[in-house]
This record gives structure tokens, C-alpha cells and sequence, in this order.
């Protein structure tokens, strides 16, 4: 029961009304419902690359040029509507179970909410172990074709002269014994 100075009377356990509106339940009613708008506005701004994972866009990534090897991102509704929020009504935060039902919906959200970002965090992680190793293979096989092709111009050129030097005396060489054959053909 309420007493003679009291702003409220009491129906219930948790049932407490007010039967003058609680200015400060007023104000905390307004900055919800803001906050509630706040949140749509954050989901819908957080597209990149015109990816929005928090407003149900799904992401194919290939790993492999074939595409046998891939994981679909799937994007959650992180909107209020998405999370099961909704708009308090006016004069709605002036009962209690008004108040605990909102509770309990934003701890169904925040779990909901931590799910999703665990998932996240795991698909984070195999596109990351799946990008180092592409950049590995990338590294190996830019170094093994600069090796390939990379050479000592004078080493190189040491090696031609050698050659050029190994043809011009076998053509010399190939030469006399084809005078030799000629000389002694003329013999007879």
C-alpha cells in the first residue's frame, strides 16, 4: 500500500505502477527507443566493400581456382526488429514487468549477439589461415621463378665465351683433318 508522501502505489510483488509518471522512466523510455533507432542506423551503415554481414548479406569466398574449395560468410539481422527489440510504448516503462520483459529480451539479444560474433570470429580465422598460406605460396613461387630466371651476367657470359671458344676449335679442328684427308688423297 502506499503511504501518504509516496508517488506510487504498489499492485503486486513486481507489479508497482506509478500513478504519477516517473520523469526519470520517462527519460530512460526515450533513450531506448533512441538507442533501438541507433542500432538500425549502425546496421545498416556497416557495409564494406558492399558486403553488410550485420544486415543478412552472404559472402561466397574461393579459395582455390576451380572453386572446389570454398565457405559462404553468412550474414546475420543485427537491426532491433532483427534482435526481437522493439519500441516501448509510451508510458510503458512506468510498470515494472514492462521494464523486466524488456530485460529479458535484451539478454536474449546480447546472447544472440554473441553468438554471431563467435561465428564470425571463426570464419575470420580460416580466411586468415587460408590468406597466409596463399601469400606463403605466392612468396615460394615468386622466389623459385626469380630464380629461374635470374643469372650472374658475368658468370654467363664467361660460360658463352667458352663455348664460342669450344665451337671455334672444333671447326679448326675439323677443318685440318679434312686438309689431312685431302692431302693424302692427292698422294695417291
Amino acid at each position: 500500500m502506499a503511504g501518504a508522501g509516496d508517488d506510487f502505489g504498489i499492485m503486486g510483488e513486481n507489479n508497482s505502477t506509478i500513478s504519477v509518471d516517473s520523469a526519470t522512466r520517462k527519460s530512460l523510455e526515450f533513450e531506448f527507443n533512441e538507442l533501438l533507432e541507433q542500432i538500425d542506423q549502425l546496421t545498416k551503415d556497416a557495409s564494406f566493400n558492399g558486403n553488410n554481414f550485420l544486415d543478412d548479406d552472404n559472402l561466397k569466398v574461393i579459395f582455390n581456382e576451380t572453386g572446389s574449395s570454398s565457405l559462404t560468410i553468412k550474414g546475420v539481422n543485427t537491426s532491433s526488429a532483427g534482435l526481437g527489440l522493439t519500441a516501448a510504448l509510451s508510458g510503458s516503462f512506468q510498470f515494472n514487468s514492462t521494464i523486466e520483459d524488456t530485460l529479458k529480451t535484451l539478454d536474449k539479444a546480447t546472447t544472440t549477439l554473441r553468438s554471431n560474433a563467435s561465428t564470425f570470429g571463426s570464419n575470420l580465422s580460416i580466411v586468415q589461415a587460408r590468406k597466409d598460406f596463399t601469400d606463403n605460396m605466392i612468396n615460394t613461387l615468386e622466389s623459385g621463378a626469380a630464380n629461374l630466371t635470374l643469372a650472374d651476367t658475368n658468370e654467363e657470359g664467361a660460360n658463352l665465351l667458352a663455348l664460342q671458344t669450344r665451337q671455334s676449335l672444333s671447326t679448326t679442328a675439323l677443318s685440318m683433318a679434312s686438309q689431312a684427308d685431302r692431302a693424302v688423297l692427292s698422294l695417291f
